[in-house]
């Protein structure tokens, strides 16, 4: 199946602040199930997750629009060696990983999210290569929920 034919934008930090209404309004549209009533995964506490990352080093946001409109969209940033997901790990971290962390060389992939109607037309991996491709770290981190 081909990638749906959409048009790739780029965000630093800055940039990104002004078009935080439409990453929330895609946040809000792809929805969480099952996770549905979680506290965290409500659209407020999205906001302000995605306000604090805004000003984390080397963040990066990149859209997939279509018609003017985001219909996916990656933010991530360069991983910091103390995150505490990361470190909490302990000694399931991959070694390898470790100092790459430290030297600021993995990406933290904090989120790829995609509108249902637009889902499992390989719109989510252009978004990640597209993304991974223009990135000065050599190695990626993705956080995911288990189950989700």
């Amino acid at each position: 199946m081909q990638p749906v034919g959409a048009e790739y934008q780029w965000y630093d930090g800055v940039s990104a602040e002004a078009i935080t209404d439409e990453l929330v309004e895609v946040y809000q549209g792809v929805g969480h199930p099952p996770h549905v009533g979680d506290p965290f995964f409500s659209v407020a506490s999205f906001r302000k997750r995605l306000d604090t990352a805004f000003a984390s080093e080397g963040f990066e946001t990149v859209t997939s629009r279509r018609g003017g409109q985001i219909i996916g969209y990656l933010h991530g940033a360069t991983l910091p060696a103390d995150e505490p997901w990361r470190t909490s790990l302990d000694h399931r971290r991959p070694a390898g990983l470790q100092g790459l962390a430290e030297a600021g060389q993995v990406f933290w992939l904090r989120e790829l999210m995609v509108l249902p109607e637009f889902q499992n037309q390989r719109l989510g991996r252009k978004i990640h290569d597209t993304t991974i491709s223009g990135r000065a770290e050599i190695a990626t981190a993705l956080t995911c929920i288990i189950d989700n």
